[in-house]
């Protein structure tokens, strides 16, 4: 910071910067506030920044000095300045600043967003700048974008908040019937002082309207318990909880990318277990945004690139045999050694899956993470691109034609027009984009020498330094443009990979370079390398680590650079002003670069306009979308030789698009334009003034670019492959199969969007799919109406004014699906971006969303991320559905943003996405577990638990209301004071806690085998407003078997109120936890430990309570009260036969329900413990998750044969199960569930679809199908939760739906088989129990 008074730069603390503050930064600092940039060490006025911790993106951005101090000779001086400065206010708009700058000569110049140095960024490439603060502190862009934590609130949530006033509503009732009874009891026995009526101070005694009043006011304290506070604070406990467990999942980690799932948002987890649309976005969602050139077409001729896809299918192949071959120890070992993330993924994958990591051996493996992590978009699947040899020839053969007529006047002119249009074509490639140059020896931390992950390392420049101590300091004070030292070291970045071997040695000395052959195939000579350190000094670069590095800011721009490298046009260099290309016989060629027109959302393209070094003439070069730049192209004369030939040309190139589009390429058009002096002047002139003005800058900087890009010549086209991420097809099928209407959104081109849908199972080639393109409002509105009378002539669904308001239109309600033979459930939608424009107008909304909720997928081209959020937003406030958002980039984050949950992906194009959105995920694939598996248990765990409260309030409410009756309603409670504080407290907390954190209704793997489970969340069949009508009817009754029972028992004897009341509690305790373990799906050894817990507290604080306050609280005396008790016979009859009585309805209920009505969620429970999962199911093995395939199977089970002979005996020991409670981090469970009522019951369940396993496919031949085989993790240690697991056995067939009850049993049953045993207790598990020998005979008794 300068000070005027010191009249140098001191350091200081950020917080004492202030706006109008000159501050001087260096290479690696963080940028402290928003700062003009006025001075560079960079010659040309340059600076590189690193905006990681804005957006997350890793390349590099550049800035520009503001124009009047670029042209400083001397260093800048702050003392002197003295222009002034005007902006806009304070926004949190990253991408845009507006202002100017005044100079002393009173000329006046433009400031822009590249003159902007924003705060969180981290200088790179740059020795030193200097600036002036324009925004500080709080004011910055960078803060007023932070702002914090978006608060969610769930829709179970919000109908409990419902429930609660409900509560409130109770209360007041029974508050008032009190007063009122109370009331009625005074003016009655007015006249007969009561023994507890506390007379005025003159004598008189209430007036029955006044101790109404007074009863209200104290019942509304003694019911109060009927509101569940604690409620709240419950579930966030849970919550909490739940979070850890999820990302305790191991299936939810990614090796590739090193990332697991981000829970980001605590309070919408069960959310997860209730969406009913997704809406997802393609590039780097459902695909690997890994952009690969794939072929082109120049001058009307398609040139295939078979051996580049024979290249690209290969490293499909390498990656499938490594994972056949690696070693079944590998995984455990190496898990956490490889640093990179993008490391070669250790688990194993099915062979079907599609990867796009070339992982051929381990050398191979390491270079992909060491030379990828450092720059984005670089891995040698995208790099190491292979020509098509025609093509490669006729750029050679233009090559040597303009070598030899260089020094002509008009070189371009020699060549014929299809050679010209290949020259033009890859110096387009080259240089029309915005990618930095940028080589190892430059100083940027993030660069890494050695394998360590998050460990610091020393920066790449500070090796060099000590390597050529004389090198940068010959002048070089940028070292982000390495045309300023070209006469040492200008060819030695394009060095060529050494080998694998060499690589992988960083350790070892630099060797002085010998004449290299470049990647662009011609020779190189390095000079300047004199100094070499000791061996034990720093690690050394490897020629290899010294080639250029293309720091991109899309992949798009680094696979066409890449591409124009193959073919030897090799971008070298790039300053603010001029771009260097290297050629094999022409050599370095400098282009002046005038002007770059960037690429926007509404144009579509971009373009540059540069001075041509051959010819002198002022070029304009464009590339963007076909849609967009095939209507710019300058009309064709049909009268003219070359006019009938450029219209042939266009005709080609464009079938050849449509083919590229049909193969689900990613396409653009490449054209040029020559501007005469004169039209460069006239543009010049209106485009300086849109720079310098204020106001609607952006919208002049447009116009002026639209005048520029106007009857272009058609160069040629590409095609970019950006392949599908593995597990996609699968994970949508399974989506779909949930009962999930997935909704594509992508800007890319109708063709390419429908491609990749077919590919990853959006569409289905047997199925409709209807088209919706219209070009004006009026014709969007006909087809409109014609598609929706086709879809209702067909009866595809019904009609929406017959669906009931408690299903969310849109989906079919929860029945057994149809069968195979029964029609489609719907066509799919296609629909355009200008088509969308006009459905989404108010007008047309309703028809459009009444369409597309009849079609089973809707897949919505060229859409903007305006139109993505009003589509989610329009689904979620009509259709009152739950939606989540998916995506990766900066343009889905309105998306992510208005959906009820947001999902953003760890891709390649930064972290906007990742940090709007409440979970992040590493791959698409992940949102199948994410939904289907712990949304479901979410939704399931916090439904019970709401109804549990509710129950449990409302049921010891009642006891203490049935006694005002027989206490004239005067507020009294039979309870003692200190179990009315610790009962909520401490005595029934924490089972209920375990229950919510710990309970699966159905296990993981059957959940993922029948996804159709997951419609019970979106049906909210687990919480709704009939079931808590149900359950507070429930508590109402058991409360008066709990209250009378005693009432009856203690009726006429000498017994005191709190020995009656005291067992009262103790029945309501037991009830409690009988109730709750009538509920609990899943025991583990944490459930009998509360539970057992909170008994024995009660009766230790009874007991304590009871011998030490005799006197306590006069006139009441607990003295010796439990202790009398516990002497009674009485007290433990009533206790047996209360809570019994009180839950033998409830018990009756679920049992009939379980044997004659049983829910698919009860199907699959008894289906789970009939059936315990052994193997790896074969839906689970095509998911391509760890463990999958069948390598992973055979290591994870025991031969066929022994298991056959003898699976009751030999327990088989493997690998951990993918989603075993131990790769979850959750305690090893007990599954009891609900019966069912024969084997052919589960038929009725669902469908079954293409490819998925059946519900017994998983039995192992020659095993009895009931037999339970237990399996321990050979791989790790046995956690504490599976030492304490208990057996899941029923005992009696009709009420093994009682979870508590058929827990038991299976105690029961298992001590009376181990007591049938000859062998002594210590030999119990060396060989096969008894009960396994039964299992063998026995089909029907056990599940």
């Amino acid at each position: 910071l300068f000070t005027r008074d010191e009249k140098k730069y001191v350091t200081r603390f950020w917080k004492e910067i202030r706006v109008g503050d000159f501050v001087c930064l260096h290479c690696n600092e963080i940028i402290p506030a928003d700062i003009l940039l006025l001075s560079s060490s960079d010659p040309d006025g340059l600076c590189h920044i690193e905006t990681a911790n804005l957006d997350g993106e890793t390349n590099l951005k550049r800035r520009q000095v503001v124009r009047g101090f670029s042209e400083l000779v001397s260093e800048f001086n702050p003392l002197t300045f003295t222009s002034v400065i005007e902006c806009e206010k304070p926004n949190n708009e990253l991408t845009r600043f507006r202002g100017c700058i005044i100079h002393d000569n009173g000329k006046k110049a433009g400031l822009h967003k590249e003159n902007l140095l924003l705060r969180g960024c981290t200088i790179r490439n740059t020795e030193a700048v200097a600036g002036i603060v324009i925004y500080a502190g709080h004011e910055t862009k960078a803060l007023l974008n932070n702002s914090g934590p978006r608060y969610k609130r769930s829709q179970l949530e919000r109908q409990m908040n419902c429930d609660v006033l409900w509560c409130v509503l109770l209360l007041v009732c029974m508050s008032l019937f009190s007063a009122i009874g109370h009331g009625l009891w005074v003016w009655r026995y007015q006249e007969k002082k009561s023994l507890f009526d506390v007379p005025e101070s003159d004598g008189s005694s209430l007036s029955p309207v006044t101790a109404a009043v007074y009863s209200f006011l104290t019942m509304i304290i003694v019911l109060q318990v009927l509101i569940p506070i604690s409620l709240y604070v419950s579930i966030e406990i849970v919550k909490v909880c739940q979070v850890y467990f999820i990302n305790q999942d191991m299936e939810l980690y990614d090796e590739d990318t090193d990332s697991q799932l981000q829970c980001r948002a605590l309070n919408i987890t069960e959310d997860l277990g209730q969406i009913q649309y997704i809406f997802s976005d393609k590039t780097g969602t459902l695909t690997e945004n890994k952009m690969v050139f794939r072929r082109c077409t120049v001058s009307g001729v398609e040139y295939s690139h078979d051996a580049n896809a024979q290249r690209l299918a290969r490293y499909q192949e390498a990656d499938s045999e490594e994972e056949e071959v690696m070693p079944r120890g590998g995984l455990a070992s190496q898990r956490g050694s490889i640093g990179s993330h993008q490391s070669v993924r250790m688990t194993h994958r099915p062979q079907s899956m599609k990867s796009h990591w070339r992982t051929g051996n381990r050398a191979e493996a390491k270079r992909v993470g060491i030379l990828s992590k450092r720059t984005a978009f670089s891995s040698p699947m995208e790099k190491d691109i292979t020509p098509d040899p025609k093509l490669l020839e006729k750029v050679s053969e233009c090559d040597r034609c303009l070598s030899l007529a260089r020094h002509q006047e008009h070189p371009l002119a020699h060549l014929p027009p299809e050679l010209s249009d290949v020259f033009d074509f890859f110096i387009a490639l080259t240089i029309c984009n915005t990618v930095v140059v940028t080589s190892p020896d430059q100083p940027r931390q993030k660069v890494r020498v050695r394998f360590e992950l998050k460990s610091p390392v020393k920066t790449i420049e500070d090796f060099l330094r000590r390597f050529t101590p004389s090198r940068l300091t010959a002048g070089c004070s940028s070292i982000g443009s390495l045309s300023t030292c070209k006469s040492n070291h200008k060819p030695s970045f394009l060095s060529s990979l050494s080998s694998e071997s060499t690589l992988l040695r960083l350790d070892e000395r630099l060797s002085p370079p010998t004449p290299a052959v470049a990647t662009n195939g011609y020779g190189s000579q390095v000079d300047g390398w004199v100094t070499e350190p000791p061996l034990e000094q720093e690690p050394k670069l490897k020629p290899e680590e010294l080639e250029l590095r293309y720091e991109a800011e899309s992949p798009d721009e680094a696979a066409l650079v890449y591409a124009a490298r193959a073919y030897h046009c090799t971008l070298v260099d790039r300053l603010h002003d001029q771009v260097s290309v290297e050629l094999p016989h022409l050599g370095r060629l400098t282009f002046e670069l005038l002007h770059t027109l960037g690429f926007d959302s509404i144009r579509k393209r971009m373009s540059v306009v540069i001075r041509h070094p051959l010819t002198d003439e002022i070029s304009v070069y464009t590339k963007g979308a076909d849609s967009v730049v095939m209507d710019l192209l300058l009309p064709c004369n049909s009268d003219d030789a070359r006019g009938r030939h450029q219209k042939k040309i266009r005709s080609k190139t464009q079938n050849f698009l449509n083919l590229y589009a049909v193969e689900g390429l990613r396409t653009l058009c490449i054209a040029k334009r020559v501007l005469s002096k004169e039209e460069y002047a006239c543009w010049l002139q209106s485009h300086l003034e849109a720079e310098s003005s204020v106001d609607n800058r952006e919208e002049l900087l447009f116009q002026s670019a639209i005048r520029l890009e106007t009857n272009l010549h058609l160069l040629g086209a590409t095609g970019i492959e950006d392949r599908l991420q593995e597990g996609v097809p699968e994970t949508i099928t399974k989506l779909q199969e949930a009962g999930l209407q997935i909704w594509v959104l992508t800007g890319d081109k109708q063709e390419t969007a429908i491609n990749i849908a077919y590919a990853c199972k959006l569409l289905d080639h047997e199925e409709e799919v209807i088209t919706l393109n219209a070009e004006s409002q009026e014709a969007c509105a006909a087809l409109l109406d014609q598609c929706l009378h086709y879809v209702q002539s067909r009866g595809l669904r019904s009609n929406p004014e017959k669906t009931d308001n408690k299903v969310t239109v849109g989906f079919s309600p929860l029945s057994p699906p149809p069968s195979p033979t029964a029609p489609n459930p719907g066509p799919s939608l296609v629909i355009d971006g200008r088509s969308l424009a006009y459905a989404l107008d108010r007008n047309l909304e309703d028809k459009f969303l009444f369409l597309a909720k009849q079609c089973r997928s809707v897949l919505c081209c060229r859409s903007t991320p305006l139109q993505k959020s009003m589509v989610v937003k329009l689904v979620r406030s009509k259709l009152k559905a739950m939606t989540l958002a998916i995506g990766d980039g900066a343009n889905d984050v309105s998306m992510i943003q208005v959906a009820d949950v947001g999902v953003g992906i760890l891709g390649q194009e930064g972290m906007q996405a990742v940090m709007a959105s409440d979970f992040a995920v590493p791959r698409f694939r992940h949102l199948e577990r994410l939904l289907i598996v712990h949304g479901h248990w979410c939704y399931s765990r916090l439904a019970n638990m709401v109804l549990y409260f509710f129950y449990k309030n409302t049921m010891f409410v009642g006891l203490l209301f049935w006694f005002q009756f027989y206490c004239g309603f005067s507020a009294s409670a039979m309870i003692d004071q200190w179990y009315l504080i610790f009962f909520n407290l401490l005595f029934s907390s924490l089972p209920q806690l375990v229950t919510g954190v710990l309970d699966k209704d159905v296990p993981a793997h059957m959940l993922l085998s029948k996804p159709q489970l997951y419609r019970s969340g979106q049906n909210m069949e687990e919480y709704r407003p009939r079931t808590f009508w149900l359950n507070m009817v429930d508590a109402a009754f058991q409360s008066l078997i709990c209250f009378f029972i005693p009432y009856l028992a203690y009726y006429n004897s000498d017994v005191d109120l709190f020995t009656w009341g005291t067992p009262i509690t103790a029945i309501a305790l037991l009830t409690f936890l009988l109730h709750l373990g009538i509920e609990t799906k899943t025991w583990t050894w944490l459930n009998w430990i509360t539970c057992g817990f909170s008994i024995l507290l009660f009766f230790t604080v009874a007991l304590v309570y009871n011998s030490s306050c005799a006197t306590c609280y006069p006139p009441s005396n607990p003295y010796w009260t439990m202790q009398t008790l516990l002497g009674d016979p009485v007290f433990y009859l009533i206790c047996l036969i209360a809570p019994i009585t009180a839950l033998l309805p409830r018990l009756f209920f679920k049992a009939l329900q379980g044997s004659l009505f049983p829910t698919p969620l009860q199907l699959g429970r008894q289906s789970a413990r009939k059936f315990p999962k052994r193997l790896s199911t074969p839906t689970e093995t095509s998911q391509g998750r760890p463990g999958g395939d069948e390598h992973s199977t055979r290591e994870s089970v025991s031969p066929p044969a022994p298991l056959s002979q003898d699976c009751a005996s030999h327990p088989s020991w493997h690998t951990q199960p993918a989603c075993s409670p131990e790769a979850s981090g959750e305690p090893s469970v007990v599954d009891t569930s609900v019966p069912l009522r024969d084997d052919t019951a589960l038929e009725g369940l669902s469908t079954q679809a293409p490819g998925s396993s059946m519900w017994g496919a998983a039995v192992p031949e020659g095993c009895p199908r009931e037999s339970k085989v237990k399996s321990t993790s050979a791989g790790r240690a046995a956690p504490l939760s599976s030492l304490f697991s208990l057996p899941s056995f029923s005992s009696l067939n009709w009420i093994s739906s009682l979870s508590l009850v058929s827990g038991l049993g299976s105690v029961l049953q298992f001590s009376r088989s181990s007591l049938q045993m000859d062998k002594p207790d210590g030999d119990f598990l060396s060989g096969p129990s008894q009960a396994e020998q039964d299992l063998r005979g026995q089909t029907t008794d056990y599940f």
